[in-house]
């Protein structure tokens, strides 16, 4: 005989208070090329393919913050001021670049999707420590194309 048996609740999953999560989502447009330059050209290709050249892309970024409502706005944080963070942090310095030889930040990275993200995150945490409404940055998506795309999350 078959027993299906419902997972029971925890006293921690009835009394914890619902999580906010804000997002903001903007676009930069920007040129790289995935390689080593201590590799040469036959080990670049076989492992970064086509993109061992100069490419670029349109990319997505999302950027989710968490934290209590303030109880006068209703906000997390008021968008301006994510938008501000997330442009100041990042848009101004990528977009329309060449990631590797344009961005002081990403000098000796190899500027993948996943690098990207972490480099990303480093920077908006730390200008998101500066607000004085005490957000917390959550999680950030970087989709590079409609087929690759990369989360980072705390």
């Amino acid at each position: 005989m078959l027993s299906i048996r419902t997972q029971e609740r925890t006293v921690s999953d009835v009394l914890a208070p619902p999580a906010l999560l804000l997002t903001r989502r903007v676009t930069f447009a920007a040129a790289h090329v995935l390689r080593r330059d201590e590799w040469d050209e036959e080990r670049n290709e076989a492992v970064f393919g086509p993109c061992a050249r100069d490419h670029g892309h349109n990319y997505v970024l999302e950027v989710s913050v968490g934290g209590e409502p303030d109880p006068e706005t209703g906000m997390v944080l008021n968008l301006r001021d994510l938008d501000r963070a997330v442009r100041e942090a990042i848009v101004e310095h990528v977009d329309h670049r060449h990631l590797n030889r344009d961005v002081p930040f990403l000098e000796s990275v190899v500027p993948t999707a996943e690098n990207l993200a972490l480099a990303f995150w480093g920077r908006l945490e730390r200008c998101l420590q500066e607000s004085p409404s005490g957000p917390r940055l959550r999680r950030l998506r970087l989709i590079e194309s409609e087929n690759n795309a990369v989360e980072v999350w705390r």
